[in-house]
């Protein structure tokens, strides 16, 4: 699906697949099938945007084998699907990530990324000339050492000069976005600030997940800005609302129904305090308010007293559509949400026949 920006540029907008271990093709297909009839039925489009996440088993073996990418090109195309984008963020084989997933500080992340890159090119639709991967905010901040810090920029050069051969050879270019998350070296504005000082500012910028930036506390506009002023492109963005509790001792019956054991959700507070997982943060209940890093459907609202930050990421997309150009080129989103984007600077879907 595309949206046109006030100014007439393209803006495109996907909608991730569920995460679902996929161990070849045929799977990738089934997922293809599902999302298509499901996402179909509620929007009135004719061609849908689909941002996919391939496991690294499944990446590696894509990337090296041109029959299969024209196949999945050619199930894409027949389902009126386009992929503009790539998920590079879980990296084990069922999307869990635990202890021993690599970050980047390691040449595994580095091979799945470029692997993701040169597929990424066979699969975009014939009028774009570009695309993107997201990828991880860096590593986890906890064991963040000189060591990892050292190792890391080792492998973001030889990043940048993986994604040159890749333009070189296929004419089109492929960008990573790093996603700032709480608890990871990216977060706020002032650690992707930093770390981007450092980074090559053409192939590289961050993927924004709104619920996160929401988790940081800071004004969405003071972010984006920051980050404008650094030069750091917002490769992607998705709009996303997180889980608020002003007054979290008096709601914890309702914080609990949030728990999850297989995905533990981080909680934050104005005043830098991080809790990786909400369980632990009900049992200590640190001082609040408190913003849960958990998505909520756009479509509805969590049980009282609790709200979402609806208004963190209204406010940025409104601020990254507001210039001459659109601040973002890639926009991910639910369905339900697709079409509330009109007011904040995107029109409704555009004839599919114009050029990106």
């Amino acid at each position: 699906m595309r949206l046109r920006h006030h100014r007439g540029r393209v803006v495109h907008v996907s909608h991730g697949t569920d995460l679902r271990p996929a161990r070849d093709l045929t799977d990738v297909v089934a997922q293809l099938d599902a999302y298509a009839d499901d996402v179909r039925s509620q929007l009135d489009a004719d061609i849908l945007g689909v941002s996919l996440w391939l496991p690294p088993t499944l990446a590696a073996a894509l990337a090296i084998d041109g029959r299969a990418r024209t196949r999945l090109r050619a199930e894409l195309d027949a389902r009126g699907l386009e992929v503009v984008t790539l998920s590079g963020l879980p990296y084990a084989e069922g999307g869990d990530e635990g202890s021993g997933i690599p970050d980047w500080s390691s040449p595994a992340r580095l091979e799945y990324t470029l692997d993701l890159a040169r597929i990424l090119v066979d699969l975009l639709p014939d009028d774009a000339v570009r695309g993107a991967v997201t990828t991880i905010g860096l590593g986890l901040r906890a064991g963040w050492d000189t060591a990892k810090e050292k190792a890391c920029s080792r492998v973001l050069g030889r990043l940048s000069g993986g994604l040159a051969e890749v333009a070189w050879q296929t004419g089109r270019a492929v960008r990573v976005g790093f996603q700032p998350a709480p608890g990871y070296v990216l977060d706020g504005s002032a650690s992707v600030a930093a770390a981007f000082s450092r980074l090559d500012k053409d192939r590289l910028g961050v993927s924004l997940d709104l619920a996160n930036v929401a988790c940081t506390w800071e004004d969405p506009v003071a972010y984006l800005d920051r980050l404008h002023g650094a030069g750091v492109q917002v490769i992607r963005a998705t709009v996303a609302a997180a889980l608020q509790a002003a007054h979290p001792a008096a709601a914890i019956e309702a914080l609990q129904g949030y728990v999850d054991s297989a995905h533990p959700h981080a909680v934050t507070t104005p005043d830098d305090g991080y809790v990786d997982d909400l369980a632990a943060a009900l049992r200590d209940i640190p001082a609040g308010p408190w913003r849960v890093q958990c998505h909520v459907p756009l479509d509805s609202q969590p049980p009282a007293p609790l709200t979402a930050t609806t208004e963190i990421w209204r406010t940025a997309i409104a601020h990254l559509m507001s210039g001459a150009l659109p601040g973002t080129e890639y926009l991910d989103i639910e369905s339900q949400g697709a079409l509330e984007l009109a007011e904040l600077g995107l029109s409704p879907p555009i004839d599919l026949r114009l050029p990106c």
